[in-house]
């Protein structure tokens, strides 16, 4: 009995220490987990990381990449040789626009205060009197007052044939530079054009080569043409509304003219009326 009971005790506690301990693969089946979780773990917080560093850099990209730096690849893009020409011609058309600009605004008097001076300068000074304010006020208006007040002893309509004809020199000096103007607005659009052709050409001059249509020897063609095409055509409308500006200063300046020139000769003959 106590060989049996002594039998028993052993076997009892060899069974209590075998499922109270893991075995060996379990062991290493929980060994294994335990460093699956730990590289799944790493691997997420890198990915994460490496999300975050993208979204970054992709921001600082767009903060740090400004107009002019658009504009310049866009420019080299597009091709050095054709966009070149395009921004020739605006450089040009804002040329001629500015100084037109400023020629004409400096051409602009008053007139109604310009007559009330020549007409007393002739009541109390006579004609020398009325040529000096001429010569001391700026602008066609009194370039044409200038030359009627000079041939006032001639007579009404001589005096009246010379307005008419200075008026028409004075109407080519407000224009000049416009044909110019006009020239580049239509060229700027038309070189855009030829550089979309151009594009198109070598498009298809890749596609002949390959011996195969693949998007990616098409794409290049395609966007120098679209470049080319967009660049002309923002020149020419920059361009055009300085022109129409211009236009519209000329017509305003030639209306005053006209009306001036009536009221000199309504003058020129009260003057000659009361010698």
């Amino acid at each position: 009995m106590k060989k049996l009971f002594a039998v028993l005790m052993v076997v009892g506690c060899f069974s209590m220490n075998l499922f109270s301990q893991p075995t060996e693969g379990q062991a290493d089946t929980a060994a294994v987990g335990d460093s699956v979780t730990q590289e799944d773990a790493l691997a997420q917080a890198d990915t994460l990381q490496t999300e975050v560093e993208v979204v970054d850099d992709s921001e600082e990209v767009v903060v740090e990449k400004g107009l002019h730096q658009v504009i310049k690849e866009k420019f080299i893009e597009g091709g050095a040789g054709f966009m070149a020409i395009v921004v020739i011609c605006l450089i040009f058309g804002l040329a001629i626009a500015i100084e037109r600009i400023i020629y004409l605004n400096l051409a602009t008097t008053n007139t109604e205060k310009l007559l009330g001076k020549v007409e007393e300068a002739l009541e109390n000074g006579g004609k020398e009197a009325a040529l000096e304010v001429c010569r001391n006020t700026p602008g066609p208006v009194a370039s044409i007052f200038y030359q009627g007040i000079s041939r006032v002893d001639e007579g009404v309509d001589v005096v009246e044939k010379s307005v008419v004809s200075y008026g028409s020199v004075q109407m080519g000096l407000l224009e000049k530079g416009l044909t110019w103007l006009s020239l580049f607005i239509a060229l700027a659009p038309m070189l855009g054009f030829m550089g979309t052709v151009i594009g198109m050409i070598d498009a298809f001059d890749s596609i002949a080569i390959a011996g195969d249509i693949s998007p990616n020897l098409v794409a290049g063609g395609i966007k120098i043409a679209l470049i080319t095409t967009v660049t002309g055509l923002i020149v020419a409308m920059i361009l055009q509304v300085f022109y129409n500006y211009l236009l519209s200063k000329v017509d305003s300046l030639t209306s005053d003219m006209e009306d001036a020139s009536i009221s000199l000769v309504d003058i020129v003959v009260k003057y000659n009326a009361k010698k």
